[in-house]
């Protein structure tokens, strides 16, 4: 079957799944499986996560990334395989290449006392910045409940039950990511080929974007052609990772993405944006769904596990060794 090709990824409203009556909810459900099967991004209004909630967050990581180098470099976490605390200037690279993104970034995730597991380990938080950590927690807890909702919409589509993903991502290791993509005074000094970020399919079951504080991200849609997505005014952006690919044998597609240099006099001027990356279940079975294995559509994937998967894409992109 052609798949539509989207010239603009689609608005949905979330309302009309969580509040709305029984035809609404599957009209978005089916609406949300065409974009998923298609372009692999949708955009969400009426999420519930307000704008002024947004915006404090943004002004407590504006004043983390102000901070000279030297004090953010206190909260370097890469003696935690950069799943908490600060990641400096172009140490992370797309998979297959060896050039670093023009961007640092932070990461906070989930605590789970009494747990000795790499992934539940404890947040790093810059004492520099007091709102820093309230803002960025309150950020993860909203995003995460709204991941699990379109997780449930996603379940629907797939004729699964409706609560299928819950005892999957339960303990999920989702990763916060508040991203400063840098200014460049001089364009001279930046390596041959570098930008913000070059384009890649994330790792994750599906990741949760806030607008952004300017243009940049850019989607490949299937016939090749890369498409601007746009901040649209209180929404979310919403894309399949990998690992929901993986899972529905490729029905849901992890489109690949990028994030572009502006022109020139732009480049001198600071890009934000804060990613929620809905990881499930460190144990998480990966495996293909028997529903989406078909005789015109094989397995496509090994068997494997989350974690198993998550450390081979870290290794590919240079987090970990």
């Amino acid at each position: 079957m052609q798949k539509e090709l989207f010239d603009n990824i689609p608005t949905l409203d979330l309302s009309h799944f969580s509040t709305g009556d029984k035809e609404k909810k599957q009209a978005f459900v089916n609406d949300l499986g065409c974009a998923y099967e298609s372009i692999g991004f949708v955009a969400i209004k009426n999420h519930g996560y307000s704008h002024e909630s947004q915006e404090e967050l943004y002004a407590s990581i504006k004043d983390f990334y102000q901070l000279p180098d030297e004090i953010k470099l206190k909260y370097d976490g890469s003696h935690t395989g950069g799943q908490r605390g600060y990641t400096g200037k172009g140490k992370e690279h797309a998979a297959g290449r060896n050039v670093g993104d023009l961007k640092e970034f932070y990461h906070v995730g989930k605590e789970i006392k009494g747990n000795d597991s790499s992934h539940y380990q404890a947040n790093i938080f810059p004492t520099e910045v007091p709102d820093f950590e309230k803002q960025t927690l309150k950020a993860y807890s909203t995003l995460e409940n709204i991941g699990r909702e379109m997780l449930s919409a996603i379940a629907l589509f797939l004729r699964l039950e409706e609560d299928h993903f819950e005892s999957k991502v339960d303990k999920g290791i989702s990763i916060l990511r508040p991203l400063h993509y840098f200014p460049i005074l001089n364009s001279n000094k930046i390596q041959k080929d570098a930008v913000r970020a070059a384009e890649h399919g994330d790792i994750n079951l599906i990741t949760l974007l806030m607008g952004a504080s300017a243009d940049g991200l850019q989607v490949k849609r299937i016939d090749g052609n890369w498409i601007p997505i746009t901040a649209v005014k209180d929404c979310l952006i919403v894309n399949v990772g990998d690992m929901l690919q993986r899972y529905t044998n490729g029905r849901l597609k992890s489109t690949i993405h990028r994030v572009v240099n502006p022109s020139n006099d732009k480049m001198k001027t600071s890009r934000y944006s804060v990613p929620f990356f809905m990881h499930a279940n460190p144990d998480m079975d990966l495996s293909c769904l028997d529903s989406c294995i078909t005789q015109e559509i094989p397995k496509k994937y090994e068997d494997i596990t989350a974690e198993q998967f998550l450390i081979q894409r870290l290794r590919d992109i240079g987090l970990i060794k």
